[in-house]
């Protein structure tokens, strides 16, 4: 497992590290001992599992209001995403910042996103299935988002003719955005 920090501060790739041999391969997907060496959470309260059918599905940006914000641990486990993390937190210096790294089951590369980030992804094959490891539970109440076409954000998702739903299109700008995370 190696560990790589990301542009935004507090994110990380980790490119798992199979054992390969005739049958296929053994990975480990999260080491503990590993994680705390490199101050990533390690409490994982919940697992969650999305499954989107079609090509140029967008999901997101969603975030959870603390005090229910969420650290998550995102992979693709079938097919491949283009997933974008946007920096909600005032006091950071990458502020209103966004990143975007590529996870597939052929890259098997997980991508590490700390409390205080909108989260979000565009699938780039059919049948993508996700896994995300969360430190804290759902709480829909302290659910938020910010609308993943925002032309100030200025996010070149790779679809031209995105499959979004209707609840993430009513999400707001990030200009009406007032941030609870400091």
């Amino acid at each position: 497992m190696d560990i790589k920090p990301l542009k935004l501060q507090g994110t990380c790739a980790i490119q798992l590290q199979p054992a390969r041999d005739e049958r296929g391969h053994f990975l480990r997907s999260y080491d503990e001992t590993i994680f705390l060496k490199h101050g990533l959470a390690t409490a994982w309260v919940q697992e969650n599992q999305s499954v989107s059918t079609k090509r140029g599905v967008i999901r997101g940006l969603h975030y959870q209001r603390p005090p229910h914000a969420e650290t998550k641990l995102v992979r693709a486990v079938r097919g491949a995403v283009w997933d974008v993390f946007l920096d909600l937190r005032l006091n950071s210096q990458t502020y209103g910042q966004w990143d975007a790294i590529e996870l597939s089951d052929q890259n098997l590369t997980c991508l590490y996103v700390p409390k205080g980030f909108a989260h979000g992804y565009c699938t780039l094959t059919q049948k993508t299935v996700m896994l995300y490891k969360v430190d804290a539970c759902y709480a829909p109440e302290f659910e938020g988002g910010i609308r993943w076409d925002d032309e100030n954000l200025m996010i070149p998702w790779p679809v031209e003719v995105p499959v979004v739903s209707v609840r993430d299109t009513g999400l707001p700008r990030f200009r009406d955005f007032r941030t609870p995370f400091v």
